[in-house]
Parts: C-alpha cells; structure tokens; sequence
C-alpha cells in the first residue's frame, strides 16, 4: 500500500494508505472525508469539554450572564454559572461527565497531528468509531437530548459546516478539491501510479486545495527539528569566534619562551643569569 502523508499545515496532517492503482478522484474523496471528521472532532473536543461543565446551549437570542437575567434562571442540582453566557449551567452528573470527557480525550488522542509523526495511519472509520463513542457519551450524560441549536449535537448531526466557520475550520468538498504533489496538480482521471510509479512501497507528502487557490506552498528543505540544531551549531561557532577575537593580544610577546634570543642565551650559558642587587 502506497502511504501518503496529507499536510495542509502543521497542524492539519495525517498519513493515510492507498494503492497506486486508485484514480487520483477516488483519492481525493477519501482524504477529504478524513480531513473533515478530525476537523469535527477537534471542534467536537472543545464544545464536548464545555456542554460537560456547563450544560447544553441557550438560544442565541437568550444568551447572556445569568446574575443580568430578567426572568429567574432555572438552577439544576449541578449548576456552573457558564462566564461565557452561551449555556445554561445546568450540567449533567460530575461522574457521568467523566465519561464524556474520557471519550472526547480518546477521540481527541485518535485525530491528533501527532499520529503523523508515530506512523499511525488514518481512516474513516477509526473517526468515525471514534465519533460515535462520543454521541454515546453524549446520550448518557443527556438522555432528553440536547437542542437543536446546540453546537455538540449539529457536529453530530453532520451539520459541522456551520460550526466550522466559527472555529475557522475549513470544510473541504471532494467536487471542489484537488490534489498536489511535488508542486504539481494530480489529474483527476489520472491514477496514482501516474505520479508516484507502481512501487506500493512508495511514501509521498500530498496536499489538498480548493480549486482556484493556485499551488499550495513547498515544503522547507530541512524540518523545525533540524533547523534548530543548525541554528544552535551556528550560534555555538559564532560564540566561540568571539571569545577568539577577544583573546587576540600581544601580551605573550614579553614572555621568556617568545624571546627571539632564547635559544643564543641557553647554549652561552646566560639564560638564568641574574644580576646583584
């Protein structure tokens, strides 16, 4: 299986296994469709976090602190005061919310960029199993349900598009997507092995970009890590020139071995002669 490493940003990267013979198109709907469901989950992590400590979401045209609340605030047995008025404070059990966050950790754990750099290959449907641990959380914790206006249950209704805007997660479509490798745009009807050759072996970094957004940019010619250390060297050399530079006197000359006459003085026998006081 051919491994391509999708890397949109550092934060947004993952690898993902194919074969050379699939159409660069099917490829595309693939890493698409695993590129949304980690955008889902972090936005799920961070809303998921709060509907845990504060209860399921106001309407918009009632959020606000509930201490300026014209109408008496409906108070449950675990109320926090969200500071940020979007929810009402009435959370659920403390222990029943640790299974909640337990699961939106492991989720969270399961789409994080650092699967990259462990070798951990990515697919739909370990999110999506991953997805769903987190509506049955969700379902414990809220047996009743939650709004329709509430940000947790539109990610888990598939309605993460109105969601993302306001995380500034970007939803990509796979008719509106393509994919670029080596500086160059993938043809959609082309196969892989078009590009890549027909080794399975073979590992690429691939981009994905909306159509019209031109080429995305190139990766740097050496990673973050190996910068540092050649920056490091170099700041090392530079210090030690300066305390070079700064050890470059004359002082040594009046000293016995600089003598341009020391050797005259050894073999005459006048070399440690001192004078009477």
């Amino acid at each position: 299986m051919v491994q391509l490493h999708m890397k949109r940003s550092e934060q947004e990267q993952f690898l993902f296994e194919t074969t050379v013979e699939a159409t660069v198109k099917d490829t595309v709907a693939a890493l698409v469709e695993v590129h949304n469901l980690r955008a889902k989950i972090q936005m799920l992590k961070m809303e998921g976090e709060e509907l845990a400590k504060h209860g399921p979401a106001k309407p918009i045209d009632k959020q606000g602190l509930d201490e300026y609340s014209e109408t008496p605030v409906e108070k449950g047995p675990h109320y926090t005061m969200d500071l940020t008025g979007r929810r009402t404070g009435n959370a659920c059990s403390p222990d029943v919310a640790k299974v909640l966050l337990k699961s939106l950790d492991e989720a969270a754990a399961v789409a994080h960029k650092d699967q990259a750099s462990k070798k951990v290959i990515l697919n739909k449907t370990m999110l999506q199993d991953a997805v769903d641990t987190v509506r049955g959380a969700v379902m414990i914790c809220y047996p009743m349900g939650l709004p329709e206006w509430d940000l947790v249950r539109m990610l888990l209704e598939d309605k993460e598009g109105d969601v993302g805007a306001q995380y500034g997660h970007e939803q990509l479509e796979a008719d509106s997507s393509t994919l670029w490798f080596a500086g160059k745009q993938m043809m959609p009807e082309k196969k892989l092995s078009d590009y890549l050759g027909r080794h399975e072996k073979t590992k690429a970094v691939v981009k994905l970009q909306k159509k019209g957004s031109g080429a995305p940019a190139r990766e740097p010619a050496v990673d973050a890590d190996t910068q540092k250390a050649m920056m490091a060297w170099y700041y090392k050399k530079q210090e030690e020139q300066k305390k070079l530079a700064e050890d470059e006197d004359d002082s040594y000359a009046s000293a016995a071995w600089a003598s341009g006459k020391s050797l005259k003085a050894h073999f005459s026998g006048v070399q440690n002669v001192r004078l009477p006081r």
